[in-house]
């Protein structure tokens, strides 16, 4: 009985795989798109521009994806970065549909992939 369960409560293999590829793809995508707003290119400050509250968030936003793509490499802390990485970019989508228009997909997708990645990686914060 008590190998039933272990078994039922071990992540599979195809889970853990699915997981790591789609750490690393979310995780390089934040690590561009956040160091592209640290590093102060041109398209990241004028989009920060027309949000209107200062180069300061930019900054900060970029500290939240980089810090987040981190995370999502470092198995104990993927669940947490996960969930940040997600409500960096819903607030994403919401300022995209209210101030900045444009299209909000790519932020859309982030967020359904880092929402993914929290789901799956729920019930095993200390491992993968």
């Amino acid at each position: 009985m008590t190998g039933t369960i272990e078994r039922l409560a071990a992540p599979s293999k195809g889970r853990t795989t699915t997981l790591w590829v789609l750490r690393a793809l979310v995780g390089l995508a934040f690590l561009a798109a956040g160091g592209a707003k640290l590093a102060g290119a041109p398209p990241m400050v004028a989009i920060f521009a027309v949000i209107g509250v200062g180069q300061w968030f930019r900054i900060l936003t970029g500290v939240l994806e980089v810090a987040g793509a981190l995370g999502l490499f470092i198995p104990r802390a993927t669940f947490y970065a996960a969930l940040l990485l997600a409500g960096v970019m819903a607030w994403a989508v919401g300022f995209h549909l209210v101030m900045l228009g444009g299209n909000p997909v790519p932020a859309l997708v982030l967020l359904l992939l880092s929402g993914a990645i929290a789901w799956l990686s729920r019930g095993s914060r200390s491992a993968n």
